[in-house]
């Protein structure tokens, strides 16, 4: 049995009418499934594609080789890679901080970004990526090395001013980011 969910999707005869669907890994489990020889390439890919995984747990360098195989094949510079995984440590000491701090939902984390987004930059996240031009695209991979430098500076100024802090609170780690502003 698989994940599948009935949601109301537009049909030809312009009704919403209940519709299974299923999500990407329940996907992958239905073509596990498929006693096709035509389903055979994708199995095969999948099968890959774990080996890989497992691969990666054993040496993480494997993972990071991948994610700048990845942005190379998409055109970046070497100097925006370097300066994009510089980047991507920052966020992860500042989500570390507001984890101190008792940030837990995803909805904080957030709201705590777009703050402080709009802060350096003058826009939402939203409005960023509109201004951009995206839709699903990752905002910070579609950033300049400039603006890859401000949202940096601006996410380890918050750490920083969030750590030299005695006071550990959700009010605490909006305090920084407010702050860094000043």
């Amino acid at each position: 049995m698989t994940n599948c969910h009935a949601l109301k999707m537009l049909a030809k005869d312009g009704k919403n009418r209940l519709t299974d669907v299923v999500d990407l890994e329940g996907m992958f489990r239905i073509i596990e499934s498929i006693p096709s020889k035509k389903a055979e390439p994708i199995k095969l890919w999948l099968a890959r594609l774990g080996k890989e995984r497992i691969d990666e747990e054993y040496d993480p360098e494997i993972t990071i080789n991948r994610a700048l195989e990845a942005y190379r094949r998409k055109g970046y510079s070497d100097d925006w890679i370097n300066q994009r995984l510089k980047a991507i440590d920052a966020r992860k000491k500042f989500t570390d901080e507001l984890k101190n701090n008792g940030i837990e939902s995803s909805k904080e984390f957030a709201d705590l970004t777009n703050l402080l987004t709009k802060i350096w930059s003058g826009y939402s996240v939203k409005e960023y990526k509109s201004y951009k031009g995206l839709t699903k695209e990752s905002l910070r991979d579609n950033m300049t090395n400039m603006e890859l430098v401000l949202n940096m500076l601006a996410e380890v100024s918050s750490t920083e001013i969030s750590k030299s802090s005695d006071e550990k609170s959700k009010e605490n780690a909006k305090e920084s980011v407010i702050e860094e502003a000043q």
